[in-house]
C-alpha cells in the first residue's frame, strides 16, 4: 500500500475498524508524536504490530505536542511525522489527533488491543475504564532502552555548541532540604494536575516553617512523568505549584526552587528520580554544601537520589512510605511527617550535619 492511502483520518478509520472486526480481524491503537524518529520506536512498533492483524497509530498534532510537552517541539512538522510513519512496514493506517489524551480515539475507533509504550502497568493508564467498557485490553510494551527523542536533542544541542545561560548564585556555600511534592508536601493524588484536587499532607505547614526557620533553603524535586505520557501538560503542573505556593504562603513560606522531570522512564534523561539530575542542579544553582543537606521522600527513588548525592536523607511515613520497594536504599532517618522530619533536624544537626 502506499504511504498516500495509509493516512487517514478518524473518522474514515472509525468505518473501517467496523468492517474489520466483521471479518474478524484482530485492532491494535497505539499513539504517540514520534517527533524525531529512531531505533526505540520501530522496535516498539513492529512489537505493537506483532499483537494485532491492523496497527493504526495515532500522530498527536503539532499543537498538542507543544501543549503536553513544550513550545520548542516538535522538532518535525506534522505533515513529515505523517509520512514517516506511513512509511513504516509494521504500521498499516496513521491518523492525526488534536487532543492529549486519547479518550476520543478509543470510543471512535474502540480497538481489540490499545497499546501503550512504558514500564508501568495497564491499571496506571487513565484511559483504561474507556477500553474496558466496549471490552477491550491494554497492553503495554516497553520501550527499548538506550533510545530517546530528548537525549538526541540535547547531544545535537552540545554539538552545535549550545549553552545554557549562566546565572548569578550565592558565594557561600548553601544548605537545603529538597522536598518530593506528591505523599511528601501534599496528599498523593494519582497524576494530580487540578488545584482544586490539590490538598496539604498532615502538619506539612508546621513542619516546613520550621525547616525555613532554621535557615534551610526549601527545594521541590518531583517526577511528573504525566506530562511526558500525556495526562495532562506542563501548565496543569505549574498551576497545581501555583495552588501549592498559595497554600504555603498562608503561613509564610517561601519555597526556593522547584525541579521537575516531564519525562517518562522510558527517555533514560539525567533528570527523573532516581538519577540526581535536579539534585544536582540545585546545588549548581544555588551553591550548595550536599553534605549539610537532607532529601526528603516517601517513595525509594527519593532516598537512592539523595543517598547518591551525598546528602542526608528522611523517609515519611505519607503517601507511599517507602513501600514500592523499587530500590534498595537506605534512609537515615524514618520519620511520620514533615513535623516529624523538621523536629529531628533541628534536635541532631542545628549545630552543623
Amino acid at each position: 500500500m502506499s504511504i498516500k492511502n495509509k493516512i487517514k483520518t478518524r473518522e474514515e478509520l472509525s468505518k473501517l475498524c467496523q468492517v474489520w472486526k466483521t471479518e474478524g480481524k484482530k485492532v491494535g491503537f497505539t499513539s504517540g508524536a514520534f517527533d524525531i524518529l529512531h531505533a526505540g520506536h520501530a522496535s516498539y512498533l513492529e512489537k505493537a504490530k506483532a499483537k494485532a492483524d491492523i496497527l493504526i497509530v495515532g500522530l498527536n498534532s503539532d499543537s498538542s505536542v507543544k501543549e503536553y510537552k513544550d513550545e520548542s517541539r516538535p522538532i518535525n512538522p506534522e505533515k513529515a511525522r505523517l509520512t514517516t510513519i506511513a512509511a513504516l512496514e509494521s504500521v498499516d493506517y496513521v491518523f492525526l489527533f488534536n487532543e492529549t489524551k486519547n479518550r476520543e480515539n478509543l470510543e471512535a475507533l474502540k480497538p481489540d488491543f490499545y497499546i501503550k509504550a512504558g514500564d508501568y502497568s495497564p491499571e496506571s493508564l487513565t484511559s483504561k475504564d474507556v477500553v474496558e467498557k466496549y471490552g477491550g485490553k491494554a497492553l503495554i510494551i516497553p520501550f527499548e532502552k538506550g533510545f530517546s527523542t530528548t537525549n538526541i536533542i540535547k547531544k545535537i544541542k552540545t554539538l552545535d555548541g549550545a549553552e545554557e545561560i549562566p546565572f548569578n548564585k550565592p558565594d557561600e556555600k548553601q544548605k537545603a532540604i529538597f522536598l518530593d511534592r506528591d505523599g511528601v508536601i501534599n496528599v498523593d493524588k494519582e497524576y494530580l494536575h487540578e488545584p482544586q484536587q490539590f490538598e496539604l499532607e498532615k502538619n506539612v505547614a508546621k513542619g516546613i516553617k520550621i525547616m525555613q526557620d532554621m535557615g534551610y533553603k526549601l527545594i521541590v524535586i518531583t517526577n511528573q512523568g504525566g506530562i511526558g505520557l500525556g495526562y495532562y501538560t506542563k501548565e496543569d503542573f505549574y498551576k497545581v505549584n501555583r495552588e501549592m505556593f498559595k497554600q504555603l504562603g498562608k503561613n509564610n513560606i517561601n519555597i526556593d526552587k522547584v525541579y521537575f522531570c516531564p519525562h517518562m522512564s522510558s527517555e533514560e534523561c539525567t533528570c527523573r528520580k532516581p538519577k540526581t539530575g535536579m539534585i544536582t542542579r540545585g546545588q549548581e544553582e544555588l551553591n550548595l554544601d550536599l553534605k549539610k543537606c537532607f532529601v526528603i521522600g516517601d517513595k525509594t527513588a527519593d532516598i537512592k537520589a539523595g543517598n547518591d548525592s551525598g546528602c542526608k536523607t528522611i523517609l515519611v511515613k505519607t503517601g507511599h512510605k517507602g513501600k514500592d520497594n523499587r530500590y534498595k536504599a537506605k534512609p537515615t532517618y524514618i520519620a511520620d511527617d514533615l513535623l516529624d522530619s523538621a523536629n529531628y533536624i533541628k534536635e541532631n544537626f542545628l549545630g552543623g550535619v
